[in-house]
């Protein structure tokens, strides 16, 4: 009978033991073939990558970089680590005002202003051609029009002569007139209002094209499959096959209810009474173009973006969601 020798423990038996770095080598060979196959596309994608990373990319690193230091554009960054966090978190109560009404402010607008876009946008989409086109220029004009958001000055006035005042003194509600952009009770459900009347623009025009691209088919198909009224067709098959649109609103609007400042600016003033319209942005606009500490509002903006990406990673899973 014969034996089996003991294999010497300095040598390797298992055949399999290479093997990841063998995968490994033909992963990184195959994304080579990848590239190698669509360098054609990849030549094309070259311009804008190479602008996005420049103009994108780059000063999101360094306003990061930068939130770590002392910079007042006058003398080179000197880097004093977590200071300007703690800072912002622990002595900054102007900053946590901002926070709050940003929020409050991104809380309401952004809901509101997603649901109201995709609402207008489906109703007008079951209009005529040539009138859908008349409400679609109606309903996305003020988003265009620049500055038109002063008009709410004229209605909002301090004065007697203000639209506003001028309604509620004429019927009796008031006895004198109210500074409706004065008083820090009034100032923040004004900004709302007009940030609403403003928020049909890019997103609104996504939903219209997302609603036209919908295939007619699909809805002959559901209505077999026993869908029976708008509400199921809109909820299996119209939101279903509009996500990449609805996807792109959402990110629209959330980043314009975070990104409010020149509403706030325009009409509340800068600073606003007890900073009842102080925002992030209007924070950061402070530290950063009028007291020049770079460091410190790279570290307001570093904050901002962080809740941006997080509410719109929420968001986007909620979305997945639909249609289920």
């Amino acid at each position: 009978m014969t034996s089996l020798s003991k294999p010497s423990p300095g040598l390797r038996t298992d055949a399999s033991a290479p093997a990841p770095r063998s995968a490994k080598r033909t992963r990184w060979a195959e994304l080579g073939r990848q590239i190698r196959a669509g360098k054609h596309s990849y030549i094309l994608l070259a311009p804008y990558m190479l602008l996005f990373g420049l103009f994108t990319v780059l000063p999101v690193v360094m306003s990061v970089l930068i939130s770590f230091t002392y910079f007042n554009m006058l003398e080179l960054p000197r880097f004093i680590g977590w200071h300007n966090y703690t800072r912002l978190f622990l002595d900054d109560d102007v900053f946590l005002i901002a926070v709050k009404n940003t929020m409050l402010f991104a809380a309401i607008t952004g809901p509101l202003s997603y649901i109201a876009c995709f609402l207008f946008a489906w109703i007008i989409n079951e209009m005529p051609p040539k009138l859908r086109a008349l409400m679609t220029l109606v309903f996305y004009a003020p988003s265009i029009s620049g500055n038109v958001f002063f008009i709410w000055q004229i209605i909002f006035s301090g004065d007697r002569y203000g639209v506003a005042n001028g309604l509620l003194m004429k019927y009796g509600f008031l006895y004198e007139p109210i500074l409706w952009l004065k008083t820090e009770a009034y100032i923040l459900p004004i900004l709302i209002v007009v940030q609403l009347w403003l928020s049909l623009g890019t997103g609104f025009l996504a939903f219209i094209a997302g609603l036209q691209t919908v295939d007619r088919t699909l809805y002959e198909a559901a209505a077999v499959d026993g869908v029976r009224n708008r509400w199921q067709e809109l909820w299996y098959v119209t939101l279903p096959s509009m996500r990449p649109q609805l996807m792109f609103g959402a990110v629209i609007q959330l980043t314009t209810s975070f990104a409010v400042a020149d509403v706030s600016i325009y009409l509340a003033g800068f600073p606003s009474v007890n900073y009842a319209a102080e925002t992030i942005v209007t924070h950061l606009l402070d530290f950063g173009t009028i007291r020049f500490e770079m460091g410190y509002a790279s570290a307001i903006a570093t904050v901002l973006f962080v809740i941006m990406v997080g509410t719109n990673l929420i968001v986007q899973k909620l979305l997945r969601k639909v249609g289920n």
